[in-house]
């Protein structure tokens, strides 16, 4: 088939270097975001997609809105078959969605109807659960809500960031989003409607989510740390300013500390949480790079008694 491929970041590119590979399809351009300010100069950059179709020497667009008559005109000349998307972020209008022949088809990483929206691998963490995966789907007018050709599902590992598990599905996704195209030209894979039971939402993780609260129990808090790694970072309050917490692990034999209070070992670093206490093991101070908690917990001098979040 004839492909034009829509997606925006990195986690994309695993899927679109698989349909290049593939010797059944023809990615003839792609869809991605405009280029956006990046860095300390604020110097426009294109995104990760973009620079892979570049490399491979396939046509980029990169409409403002995907509604725009220009970019419509550019991709009913195109023709495209079907157009499968990963992480483009933009919402498609109905004129847009009606150009390709089959539609645009979507991989999506959840177990839909699971986690429905923006980040659903951070909202899978964050909520415990033992599962995950991914699946390709119809894309239509409602959020995540159209007709499914195909999953796959991944273990959430106990130790698993939202980057780590991310990555996983990213690179199983890929060869699902090929196999989903592959059915669809052969007319043997048929998207089934979603059971109306169990649906859930996963909005965007605001910087205002990752807040720690240390009253909440400590595989909670294990939970918000992990899944907004890398982004946008768990963070707490140390002396005012902003404490970003990179990576913690729960310590179920020791509760002895209250909600948000610090104790300071030679090579360990605790807080209290509404349960049990959390060890810090990596943070990162404001201003400042990464570092190991217990190093950083030295050159802070905490005081006996001293918290967390205020």
């Amino acid at each position: 088939m004839k492909l034009v491929f829509a997606g925006t970041p990195e986690v994309a590119v695993p899927a679109l270097d698989a349909l290049i590979a593939s010797d059944r399809h023809e990615v003839a351009a792609v869809v991605t975001r405009p280029d956006a300010p990046a860095g300390r100069g604020r110097r426009l950059v294109a995104s990760p997609v973009a620079e892979r179709a570049e490399e491979a020497g396939i046509e980029v667009l990169k409409p403002a809105r995907p509604r725009d008559e220009d970019f419509l005109a550019r991709l009913r000349e195109i023709g495209p078959d079907c157009c499968p998307v990963v992480a483009y972020g933009a919402l498609l209008p109905k004129t847009t969605l009606d150009v390709p022949a089959r539609g645009w088809v979507n991989l999506h990483f959840s177990l839909l109807p699971a986690w429905r929206g923006a980040a659903p691998v951070q909202h899978a963490i964050m909520a415990g659960d033992e599962v995950t995966g991914a699946s390709t789907f119809l894309i239509e007018e409602g959020l995540d809500s159209g007709p499914v050709y195909g999953v796959l599902t991944e273990e959430v590992r106990p130790t698993d960031t939202s980057g780590d598990l991310l990555t996983r599905l990213a690179f199983a996704g890929a060869g699902l989003l090929v196999a989903t195209m592959d059915g669809i030209e052969d007319g043997t894979l048929h998207a089934v409607p979603q059971p109306a039971e169990g649906v859930t939402l996963a909005p965007k993780i605001t910087v205002e989510d990752a807040q720690v609260q240390w009253s909440a129990p400590a595989l909670r808090v294990d939970r918000v740390v992990r899944g907004c790694t890398p982004a946008p970072g768990a963070w707490t309050l140390f002396r005012g300013e902003r404490l970003k917490l990179i990576q913690a692990a729960a310590v179920l034999d020791r509760a002895d500390l209250a909600p948000g209070e610090l104790s300071a070992a030679k090579n360990n670093v605790y807080v209290g949480t509404g349960s049990h206490a959390v060890e810090l093991l990596w943070v990162q101070p404001q201003g400042k790079k990464p570092m190991r908690a217990a190093d950083w917990a030295r050159g802070v001098r905490i005081v006996h008694g001293e918290l967390l979040g205020i």
